[in-house]
């Protein structure tokens, strides 16, 4: 029997943790950050190195990597979120050069830092390969194919059909695109051995604390986090909510909550991976709209992902990460498609979570010494990687250092905010429809990009 929920697959293993103190009563810190995941956490890392003197809570709602880092894909990518050439018009190529090549070294910090505090997360840096499996999405890989020849920086090499079965002997592929800059990560792991690692640095993590409200200081008095168990203060207050920041009051409409689900197969037999390859553990994605991606795991399983059902009505945030039925079907034919020698393989387990998509689709690192409010966010689901460099560069603003990262384009944007109820849901729900049914065409044998898909885009406004 496949198990659906239960946070994640990714606990299955070790379980849940076992939940840290509540804040008990009013508090008065240096820094406060508002949730724990990957970019609260990262942020209390750095800045506790940086200074270790300074006082740092970090509070949240259920438990550390109870959100989106404790249920994503595993992919420590170097995807800069939203593309390259919006920014290449707001702030010059050179200067996207060097956020391209800030994302791809910290690829490496992540590792590194991992294996510096004694975290295996089961990191296996193969690459990641993008795969394409009927003639549309061929088109768009030969698309990206010279688009990449405008940035190096990439190190991306395009790879024939024979060579990518070399590789990954995905079914139909017709060739496929192979970024070194990326490793398979148990995400779990990661985000559990980042917070104790955190603690050992003297920051105190406080769960099943819900904020419901951050404040700005006034007449020179601290900012403040208004919570159920008490108010706390602080100099520096960063917000670290991702897909849950709807819950916030005063940011409904800031970033949409995006669902993301994920199946995981059974261990597979060394029969069924003779027929498969994958031996170098690259990460895996194909060229669909609505598109899925996938990772070898440690222990012999294929893990699966896509959107499901992209987005509930008012913004609602999923709490346990049940996932529906229907979506679970969808992602074990795309799996059955893919590698036919694993459809006898039994699905073990189901599971979802929101990830925060801004108005743009790009995320966004801001901090105001005026207020001494700050957030870092908005990856779309790319930022396994980026957490780690907005937490460097949440760190940085509020020390106010002025460094090569305070100055990337991600950096105090503007962006505006989603449309009210029930035009967002109308606009993400079309929108998906449309995608899904350019799919669909195209895997019954048109050969470009079905124009559907192009008015998509329109629609979401990346």
């Amino acid at each position: 029997m496949t198990t659906n929920g239960n946070v994640s697959f990714w606990y299955a293993e070790d379980g849940l943790p076992a939940p840290r103190p509540a804040l008990a009563g009013d508090l008065e810190v240096d820094v406060a950050i508002v949730g724990a995941g990957y970019t609260g956490l990262w942020s209390a890392y750095y800045l506790a190195k940086a200074d270790p003197s300074l006082r740092i809570a970090v509070l949240e709602s259920r438990f550390a990597g109870f959100g989106a880092s404790g249920r994503n894909g595993g992919w420590l990518a170097n995807t800069i979120t939203g593309g390259r050439d919006g920014y290449v018009k707001s702030h010059g190529r050179a200067l996207v050069g060097d956020f391209q090549r800030m994302l791809n070294d910290t690829v490496d910090e992540v590792i590194k830092v991992a294996a510096d505090e004694g975290i295996d997360a089961h990191v296996n840096k193969g690459g990641e390969l993008l795969v394409a499996r009927n003639p549309a999405q061929l088109g768009r890989l030969e698309a990206m194919a010279a688009e990449q020849l405008r940035w190096p920086e990439d190190d991306a090499v395009r790879l024939s059909a024979a060579a990518t079965r070399e590789r990954i002997n995905v079914a139909g592929a017709l060739g496929s695109m192979h970024i070194p800059h990326c490793a398979r990560i148990h995400p779990a792991k990661l985000v559990r051995g980042l917070a104790e690692a955190v603690e050992r640095r003297g920051v105190t993590i406080y769960e099943n604390t819900l904020v419901t409200e951050i404040n700005a200081g006034a007449s020179g008095a601290p900012a403040a986090a208004v919570t159920e168990r008490g108010t706390v203060r602080a100099a520096h207050i960063l917000r670290a909510t991702e897909g849950f920041t709807a819950n916030l009051a005063g940011a409904h409409r800031d970033w949409l909550p995006m669902n993301s689900s994920m199946i995981v197969t059974e261990p597979l037999d060394a029969g069924t991976w003779e027929q498969i390859g994958w031996e170098g553990c690259e990460t895996l994605e194909d060229f669909a709209h609505a598109y899925v991606y996938l990772q070898r795991t440690a222990d012999g399983r294929i893990a699966i992902g896509g959107r499901g059902v992209p987005y509930r009505f008012g913004s609602r945030t999923d709490m346990d990460g049940a996932t529906q039925p229907k979506t679970i079907k969808a992602l074990t034919g795309i799996l059955h498609e893919m590698f036919p020698a694993a459809g006898g393989a039994r699905i073990e387990h189901a599971w979802s979570g929101v990830l925060g998509v801004p108005r743009d689709w790009r995320a966004t690192v801001n901090y105001d010494p005026a207020t001494g409010l700050g957030f870092a966010g908005g990856y779309v689901g790319t930022g396994v990687t980026a957490t780690n460099l907005a937490g460097r560069t949440l760190t940085d603003l509020v020390l106010g250092r002025d460094t090569k990262a305070t100055v990337m384009p991600w950096v105090n944007r503007t962006v505006r905010r989603w449309e009210p109820e029930p035009v967002r849901w109308l606009g993400v729900q079309g929108m998906y429809a449309m995608y899904h049914r350019a799919d669909a065409q195209e895997r019954d044998g048109r050969a470009a990009t079905a124009p559907i898909a192009r008015l998509a885009d329109l629609v979401s406004g990346r």
